[in-house]
């Protein structure tokens, strides 16, 4: 047996934590004196407590630990599932830290060059254009922002799947149109969307007319800035919004493996204010 002191040093685990353990229901001591509380743990226990610090450094939560040493096998197909699930996220994390990296390298470049960090908004370009009005077949939701990559593949499989069905047209890419007015974190209301040739029942009628267009190259981290350069824009220029934002996916995100090689057209429906003087 091992004091809880001895388990602790050689676990690199403090007494706190340990007792804490216990309390939870995760790992309790083999043995405790019932005269003076002192807590014993067998040797069999540091495996589990090994297991323990393993799962943890693999980011499983205290709650998942509990429930992975509560199945009847360690090595089963859960833990596996479990493994594969947490794999897909910290991956997710290490993509996300690789582009604020990069991002943070750019801003200390920019500094060590005498420039403002935000000096990248100088080359958004906007345009003034008129577009014409389409026949969108589309699915409206209210989607959070970290739902938006699975809603992407799972909307557009419905719409493409009824274009075929109902032997439709498709008239432009793919598009994303954004309703709400502003951001909550309940969710953004979002019109998924494909523009088609005919008018047929179930698609309806979208008719942006002016706009400010920018074309964005790269991620999609940018286009905050592009929607706040647009709106700089129409305030200088004198124009107001008069409909929902919208982004037409050039290339389709889902099939483009290096986020540089995405396209994309973001539009911002306008309309000249008219002095009352």
């Amino acid at each position: 047996m091992l004091s809880i002191g001895e388990f602790s040093n050689i676990c690199k685990v403090s007494t706190k934590t340990l007792r804490y353990y216990a309390e939870i229901g995760l790992l309790e001591p083999s043995e405790v004196n019932p005269e003076n509380g002192y807590r014993y743990y067998a040797i069999e226990q540091l495996e589990k407590m090994l297991l323990i610090n393993r799962l943890k450094a693999y980011s499983f939560s205290l709650e998942e630990i509990k429930a992975i040493l509560q199945s009847e096998e360690i090595q089963d197909d859960n833990l596996y599932l479990a493994f594969i699930h947490k794999k897909k996220e910290i991956e997710k994390q290490v993509h996300n830290y690789s582009q604020i990296l990069t991002q943070l390298e750019d801003d200390i470049s920019a500094i060590e060059q005498g420039k403002s960090i935000m000096s990248y908004m100088e080359g958004i370009d906007v345009q003034l254009v008129d577009v014409p009005k389409m026949y969108l077949v589309s699915i409206r939701k209210t989607v959070q922002a970290e739902d938006y990559p699975v809603e992407y593949i799972k909307c557009y499989e419905k719409l493409f799947k009824r274009i075929a069905v109902d032997k439709l047209t498709m008239n432009g890419a793919p598009m994303v149109l954004f309703h709400s007015s502003e951001y909550s974190p309940y969710g953004l209301d979002t019109e998924f969307a494909i523009p088609v040739q005919e008018y047929a029942t179930g698609t309806r009628d979208f008719c942006p007319g002016l706009c400010l267009k920018t074309i964005v190259r790269g991620a999609y981290s940018e286009l905050s800035s592009v929607y706040a350069k647009q709106i700089e824009w129409a305030e200088r220029e004198g124009y107001h919004c008069t409909n929902a934002l919208f982004e037409v996916y050039v290339t389709d995100p889902s099939q483009v493996a290096d986020v540089n090689d995405n396209i994309t057209e973001v539009y911002y429906p306008v309309k000249k204010i008219i002095s009352k003087y």
